[in-house]
């Protein structure tokens, strides 16, 4: 074909001196450690909604085999969510600038002609088709939702779940195939060697004048994603890097001052929840169990034995909080009130919130067992804010955040 540098498909259109195997190799190293890395945590965030529980929790109904590794989710250490998921946050944004050059360093090979010269040639580049396309969409939709900008259709649930398995399907192929070159590639960069191309490799056949050297384009790369661990791993963590934290959601001041003043997902208002429902006129907790039901205002709450609990809020989106202290009724006290002293049993929570994902949620029996699993009436020695779930929200050490139901109406234990 005769050569025509103004269209990509051919080698002289492409100019870049950056680009070369060892350029690309070492991108594809750190984002073999990276995305395997995220493709743990995202499957650990998954298992810690317990989703095989009941169907309440479980926003992928028709995941199959794909549901193999589910456990029973742990309430020690009571961190562990906060931890896992702030590193699937953090780590996800941190590895976009590594991400971003690496599809830019292989731009090339999808216009390259023929598109298919074998067998492995054609599995290649359908693994990087779905390679290319599961990272933007995994990437984008996580963004996306760490900004709770939903401008998506569908739930990000399901979405992320999904796009999740394809893309990681893609990268072990590619990784598989690519793997042997990649480190070879690697080794003879740090020896000095020359690079040398491959047939549709990506060297620039004419390549421009170089403004920066290769070393110095991943040192650029690697800024970008330091600027940004800096800037989003704050919210995730306690310390000086909270002040940072300008591209996490909720990255501007608390919301208020005072025992309540923490971050939140929902207010009150947005949930729908009126105050004269709230009211300690109006306002029972329902209690339902084997031994029956029973109805409790907050005076008779108040009544009951109440404990302590320091513990943080942690959400799916990456941010978190410190450690609040909480005070209220146990949930295992609660469910002994209706029949389940010997053991305690599961819980379904329903809140006065009448629309949205969570406004139930399931808790399984040793999340409802732990001393520290609380119905909150309080939270640092005040009563709890309308917006932090007044007159009652669930508390539960390890937990993701949207299973600490607030605005609470009713408790429903057994086995689910």
């Amino acid at each position: 074909m005769r050569d025509i540098p103004r269209l990509p498909t051919s080698p002289g259109f492409w100019r870049s001196p950056l680009r070369g195997p060892g350029f690309t190799s070492v991108l594809g190293l750190v984002l073999l450690i990276g995305v395997t890395a995220l493709f743990v945590t995202g499957l650990i965030s998954y298992a810690a909604y317990n989703p095989d529980l009941a169907p309440v929790n479980d926003k992928t109904p028709d995941k199959g085999l794909l549901g193999f590794y589910l456990f029973a989710w742990p309430t020690h250490p009571h961190w562990l969510y906060r931890l896992t998921q702030g590193v699937h946050v953090t780590l996800g944004i941190t590895l976009i600038p590594v991400l971003l050059a690496k599809l830019w360093s292989v731009v090339p090979r999808l216009f390259e002609l023929p598109p298919v010269r074998s067998l492995t040639h054609a599995l290649e580049r359908l693994s990087l088709l779905l390679l290319v396309g599961g990272g933007l969409f995994e990437f984008a939709t996580g963004v996306l939702n760490v900004q709770l900008d939903y401008l998506f259709p569908g739930s990000f649930y399901r979405l992320h779940f999904y796009g999740a398995w394809v893309f990681i399907a893609a990268f072990v192929a590619h990784a598989v195939l690519k793997m042997p070159t990649a480190v070879r590639n690697v080794r003879r960069m740090r020896q000095g060697g020359e690079e040398a191309g491959e047939r549709g490799g990506l060297t620039a056949v004419r390549p421009d004048p170089p403004s920066v050297s290769r070393r110095g384009a991943l040192w650029f790369v690697g800024g970008g994603s330091l600027l940004l661990f800096g800037t989003t791993a704050g919210r995730g963590f306690d310390g000086p890097l909270r002040r940072t934290a300008l591209l996490a959601p909720h990255g501007g001041a608390e919301p208020g001052t005072g025992p309540n003043g923490f971050q939140i997902n929902k207010t009150a208002a947005y949930a729908g929840i009126h105050p004269a429902e709230t009211g300690e006129g109006a306002w029972r907790l329902v209690v339902t169990g084997r031994g029956g039901t029973v109805r409790l205002s907050r005076p008779e709450l108040h009544q009951l034995a109440v404990h302590s609990a320091a513990l943080p809020i942690a959400c799916v989106e990456g941010w978190s909080t410190s450690d609040q202290t909480w005070r209220g009724v146990r949930l295992r006290d609660l469910a002994a009130l209706v029949g389940h002293g010997d053991e305690a049993p599961d819980v379904f929570v329903e809140s006065l919130q009448r629309h949205g994902a969570f406004r139930h949620a399931a808790l399984r029996a040793n999340q409802v067992a732990d001393p520290r699993s609380l119905l909150a009436l309080f939270v640092n020695g005040a009563e709890l804010s309308p917006d932090h779930g007044y007159p009652a929200r669930i508390i539960v050490p390890a937990a993701p955040g949207v299973l600490n139901t607030k605005w609470v109406a009713r408790l429903t234990f057994g086995r689910l």
